[in-house]
């Protein structure tokens, strides 16, 4: 998947377009909600070396966030590392041109959802 597909499908799927929130830096894109205003998704341009290749190839990286229970249950195999600058009890990295597709959209629902507001319960008399 490209970087290009992966806003693409967030726009299409959450109404959500791409800010650039970095002074000088026009490259990295962070998504978020429109009513909390919190990320969800962080893409950047990372060295395949920060992930242990023996290769500088330049590649883009999503950054989602994901519930403790769903740690350890995505791997390399599909993708998906400790996050890449940031916080990795939290946060994975979904490299974009290794993951599936399905991977990338199942973990990104996940992520959307998880830092999303949450609705205040009323009690009930």
């Amino acid at each position: 998947m490209t970087k290009q597909n992966f806003l693409e499908d967030c726009l299409n799927t959450y109404g959500t377009s791409a800010d650039y929130p970095f002074d000088e830096d026009f490259e990295t894109a962070v998504l978020r909600h429109v009513d909390n205003r919190k990320w969800y998704a962080i893409v950047m341009r990372v060295s395949r070396r920060k992930f242990g290749f023996e290769s500088d190839e330049i590649i883009d990286v999503v950054n989602l966030k994901l519930p403790i229970e769903m740690f350890g249950a995505f791997g390399a195999g599909e993708g998906v590392y400790p996050a890449y600058h940031m916080n990795k009890l939290h946060w994975i990295s979904v490299l974009l041109p290794d993951a599936p597709e399905d991977v990338v959209s199942f973990l990104t629902n996940s992520s959307f959802e998880v830092t999303k507001s949450k609705t205040k319960q009323r009690k009930t008399k």
